[in-house]
């Protein structure tokens, strides 16, 4: 298999690291193969889009989730280095409210899998960042759903200091305590 599996301290978001194949021309990987993902984590999904995004140091995207039509993610850093979070944000979980972060970057050619039901968000660390999202579904504006990045109740260690820059609507979003969330 070219992929390894890390679980998280939530077990629904886990790390993929893949087999990097490299010599002094360059490297390759296979950044996405249904069967070994699917065999590796045990979760089967038909991603149907992919999205880009390119970010300075200390933009923070997120944290966001659709409320319908949920989006599971599975993520990746091309150039740079972010701080990845998942947050859980269904209420009947035993882990509701509880995050985790990873980094992900070009060197480490880490990805991170964001199932349905949780929050996803990122701050940039180096001088940019481009990142990559596959998703289980299509961007539903009308459903989209914000969380505040630094509610004390989430508690989200993001290793920077200062404030990040951010957009009108992540400034404005709402703490877990008010937000619209999963059951």
């Amino acid at each position: 298999m070219n992929l390894t599996v890390i679980r998280t301290a939530l077990p629904e978001v886990v790390t993929l690291e893949p087999k990097v194949f490299g010599d002094d021309r360059g490297f390759f990987f296979e950044s996405f193969n249904a069967r070994e993902f699917s065999e590796g984590t045990g979760i089967e999904r038909n991603f149907v889009q992919d999205n880009h995004s390119r970010s300075a140091r200390k933009v923070l995207r997120g944290l966001h989730y659709q409320i319908q039509q949920p989006q599971g993610k599975l993520v990746r850093v091309t150039s740079g280095l972010v701080f990845d979070v998942a947050v859980d944000v269904r209420r009947s979980s035993p882990n509701f409210g509880k995050w985790v972060g990873v980094e992900l970057s070009d060197q480490n050619k880490r990805q991170l899998w964001i199932p349905e039901g949780f929050a996803h968000g990122f701050v940039v660390l180096s001088e940019f960042a481009e990142f990559l999202y596959k998703t289980t579904d299509y961007y539903a504006p009308e459903y989209e759903r914000s969380l505040a990045w630094n509610d004390p109740v989430i508690g989200i260690e993001w290793p920077f200091e200062g404030e990040p820059l951010l957009s009108k609507k992540d400034a404005s979003a709402p703490a877990l305590a008010n937000a619209e969330l999963f059951n």
